[in-house]
């Protein structure tokens, strides 16, 4: 099945710091690449996967679950690990909650945590009612383009699977046992507007890890998929300057930005 034009994953061979960036729930790696190609002219090596069953069509996607997608991006991380003397992991909604279990299961390989809008429970009336539901009816509405950029669209799917979206309650709440085991600094960046992930995920998540370095950043002008909203040059920048103070070798001459 061709992929969506703009849902292509997207790599670059930087220097020694490394990051994985992981997209969301039926959503690509459009949604990450101008953050991708930001840090990768900063001279990162940058890994951006496109996840099983994404990018193509929701049928394909509905033969898929999260054993599935956490092993791309597991897979993803070792190469990185190969090649990279330090590596961070970030995402955007599932794409933050595949991020921090990188980080609880990997330890000290990961140097460092950013994510964006992170999903921490599938929230709504029938969430409970999934595991029966997915067998009586196939689809949802989609939760793509919650944008406030006029004019900006995000590449994935105007349908979502139940199959899926129960496998996705499923790894959510797996996650959420684990957040005490991630130790790594984290930056987290949240829409004060999100119309798919409330805040009460963000403070769950906050509330539950067990690093001492955190920041977090309100993003005042965007909604879900900040990423390509008004507040994006602003996360490109407070991801930057996160890995600089943790990696001061980015951006120095010979060392990262030389490659």
């Amino acid at each position: 099945m061709p992929v969506l034009p703009g849902a292509e994953p997207y790599r670059h061979d930087g220097g020694e710091v490394g990051i994985l960036l992981c997209h969301g729930f039926t959503g690509s790696p459009q949604s990450l690449r101008p953050w991708a190609r930001y840090l990768a002219g900063h001279g990162l090596t940058v890994s951006l996967p496109l996840l099983p069953g994404h990018g193509t069509r929701w049928q394909d996607l509905a033969l898929t679950g999260w054993p599935d997608w956490y092993a791309e991006v597991d897979r993803e991380l070792r190469a990185l690990r190969e090649r990279c003397a330090r590596v961070f992991v970030a995402g955007l909604s599932m794409g933050g909650a595949l991020a921090l279990r990188l980080a609880a299961r990997h330890g000290d390989a990961v140097e460092g945590v950013v994510v964006v809008n992170p999903a921490n429970k599938v929230h709504g009336l029938s969430a409970p009612a999934l595991p029966v539901a997915r067998h009586l009816v196939r689809t949802a509405k989609g939760v793509v383009g919650d944008i406030a950029k006029e004019g900006v669209r995000e590449t994935g799917y105007d349908r979502v699977p139940l199959h899926s979206a129960h496998s996705l309650r499923t790894f959510l709440r797996l996650v959420d046992g684990q957040l005490p085991q991630v130790t790594q600094p984290l930056l987290l960046l949240r829409s004060v507007r999100d119309h798919v992930v409330p805040a009460a995920d963000a403070a769950r998540i906050l509330s539950r890890v067990s690093s001492t370095d955190v920041t977090e950043v309100l993003l005042e002008q965007s909604y879900h998929v900040a990423t390509l909203d008004h507040d994006a040059d602003r996360i490109f920048e407070e991801t930057l300057a996160f890995i600089g103070r943790l990696a001061p070798s980015v951006g120095k001459e010979g060392t990262t930005a030389g490659g």
